[in-house]
């Protein structure tokens, strides 16, 4: 049988108008965009078209946006760069604790730099709290970097009235939007921010490519030395051929994204309500929170995910218990430990996240042999 794929939160297969707009940049001559001949201009043109699209799809300038090798380096480029270039102004940053590990790590580095860091706490949907943010925000403050849709729970944040407090306090606010596009509308202005990572894999794009947004006259350092591609701040040749397929991925992404998100929505829910009726001692994470219409967190009782998910796997369904960059621990994700869930609940957290591919008959097979495969799970573990 046909395996069922529920991981796209994770990676997105490369749609076939991404692919076609790269394959003609990898198969003839190799070309450097930073060239004066013939090729590099044509390369040159191609990487300024793409900039084009991707500063149209969020609402910015085409010299806003700085093309990386993925979210976790636009990630780590916003907070480690822009506290480094503003370390005069204060040596203090705000965060969560429900982060990205992306995003977890860089402060970490600063941390090892001498940087002071307030990692807030979240509530049962993952998310901090608006006053607490505001009380985070001190005079030494210089950036604050709060996630728009938590990646282990699909919570969306309230990042426009984050975003707004950390202005007036003259604080830079960063956003990690990686799980954002095609399912939330992108406006850099609507949300006020300073700072915005996306990553092509999460939205039918290849691998290895990612943008930055940095609003004008952000101050910001490279972290890749060694040129002055993409307006000095990430030096080194520039991966035309993936920025290109980024660039058609994403203007397709906000072109459909309304009617995506809305049948996403209605599998997830016929999906969770399937598992309440079916699985006992179920619950959903996040589940009174906003949240993309595309993930469920579900945390099951007196259950190990990992058992879980290997079953599943035999079973022929792919999901996961978060995230991908933290895989192969049996101990709870960071997330789950802050939701503050209960100890029999702790470390039976999958997540199931849905696509562009994904069926009402899918969703209903794995209604059919999920109750099963927990019960298993559950009577292995008892007898153990």
């Amino acid at each position: 049988m046909k395996r069922i794929y529920l991981d796209f939160a994770a990676t997105t297969p490369v749609r076939p108008e991404a692919v076609a707009a790269m394959l003609p940049l990898l198969g003839n001559v190799a070309s450097n965009p930073s060239s004066v001949h013939a090729e590099g201009r044509a390369a040159r043109a191609v990487l300024d078209a793409a900039r084009l699209t991707v500063a149209r799809a969020l609402g910015a300038k085409p010299r806003e946006i700085v093309f990386t090798a993925g979210g976790s380096e636009s990630i780590g480029l916003a907070i480690i760069g822009t506290a480094r270039a503003a370390a005069e102004r204060g040596r203090h940053v705000v965060t969560s604790v429900a982060e990205h590990r992306a995003g977890l790590e860089a402060v970490e580095v600063l941390e090892r730099d001498g940087w002071r860091v307030t990692r807030l706490a979240v509530d049962s949907a993952g998310l901090v709290d608006q006053a607490e943010f505001a009380a985070a925000l001190r005079p030494d403050t210089v950036l604050a970097s709060i996630m728009l849709a938590n990646n282990e729970l699909g919570s969306i944040a309230p990042v426009t009235a984050l975003a707004a407090t950390a202005s007036r306090a003259g604080v830079l606010f960063h956003t990690d939007a990686v799980q954002a596009p095609g399912l939330l509308e992108l406006s850099v202005a609507a949300l006020g921010v300073d700072l915005l990572s996306i990553s092509a894999h999460k939205f039918y794009g290849p691998n290895g490519a990612g943008a930055l947004y940095v609003r004008s006259g952000t101050p910001i350092a490279p972290q890749i030395v060694g040129g002055n591609q993409e307006f000095g701040l990430r030096a080194g040749t520039e991966n035309v051929a993936n920025i290109a397929g980024l660039a058609a991925a994403l203007e397709l992404a906000c072109a459909e994204r309304g009617a995506n998100a809305a049948r996403l929505a209605g599998l997830r829910d016929r999906l969770e309500a399937g598992i309440a009726a079916a699985v006992p001692d179920a619950r959903f994470n996040a589940a009174g929170a906003a949240r993309l219409s595309n993930v469920s967190s579900v945390a099951f009782a007196d259950v190990l995910s990992a058992a879980l998910l290997i079953r599943l796997d035999l079973e022929g369904i792919a999901a996961s218990a978060g995230s991908a960059c933290a895989a192969g621990s049996l101990e709870p994700s960071h997330v789950a430990e802050a939701l503050g869930l209960p100890d029999e609940y702790r470390r039976g957290v999958l997540r199931f996240s849905l696509g562009h591919s994904t069926t009402g008959g899918e969703v209903e097979r794995v209604i059919a042999i999920l109750p099963q495969v927990v019960a298993e799970v559950r009577g292995v573990a008892g007898v153990v």
